[in-house]
């Protein structure tokens, strides 16, 4: 008869198979590369955020845009285990949000790059984000840097989507609001959304990442 310890062990044993089952990861991405990086693997849990680190020029931006579909690419990738070539192009891109460090606008003001059923979450995100109210409905033209940056953050999270890649989403901002976008992006993290976050502080790499992917000359180095 087996001993208690022995039970125990075997118990133990297949709570660890048991976590082994957990569902896939929320993002995988497999030897994806173009001309200009790769090939490139790593996965990113949901609720995770993942800084991209490396010197200006090392291919973050890049990798941004082949996991976003923006650029051609060759490769896997995965969004909660179902593959890319699945999807069209615009429901995959709904899902997995890129911003760019220089967010694109073609409307006059921010609330016409919303759908009306966006417009109540995105209201409720302008003080955390120490926005004037109102500003949704203000001529982006006459906004400073800093402020269209925030309501770029704003309009990406405004449509829910599962992994959100960030390109250098605070450079334009003071240390305060700073953290108070990083606390929104955290309170995002909390609900399940992956992160992936391109950034050259430090600081802010370890404040908000779980884990470091350092990129060099478009490949993946050891951080």
């Amino acid at each position: 008869m087996p001993s208690t310890s022995h039970q125990a062990a075997h118990g133990a044993h297949h709570a660890h198979h048991a976590h082994h089952a957990d569902p896939a990861p929320r993002l995988v991405v497999q030897q994806l590369r173009s001309a200009h990086a790769g090939p490139l693997s790593f996965t990113v849990d949901a609720g995770e955020c993942v800084a991209v680190v490396g010197e200006s020029g090392a291919g973050k931006s890049v990798l941004l845009r082949m996991v976003a579909d923006l650029d051609p690419c060759d490769g896997e990738l995965l969004l909660d285990g179902v593959a890319r070539r699945g999807l069209t192009a615009p429901a995959w891109r709904a899902q997995v949000v890129y911003q760019s460090a220089e967010p694109a606008w073609w409307e006059a003001t921010a609330a016409q790059h919303l759908r009306a059923d966006q417009l109540e979450r995105a209201a409720a995100l302008l003080p955390l984000l120490k926005l004037k109210s109102g500003i949704l409905q203000a001529e982006l033209a006459l906004l400073s840097t800093g402020e269209r940056q925030r309501l770029a953050l704003i309009r990406s999270l405004a449509g829910a989507p599962r992994v959100l890649m960030l390109d250098e989403p605070a450079a334009a901002l003071d240390a305060t609001t700073t953290l108070a976008l990083e606390a929104v992006l955290q309170a995002a993290q909390a609900r399940g959304m992956a992160i992936i976050l391109v950034t050259h502080s430090q600081e802010q790499a370890a404040r908000m990442a779980q884990r470091q992917l350092r990129m060099q000359h478009g490949q993946l180095v050891a951080p």
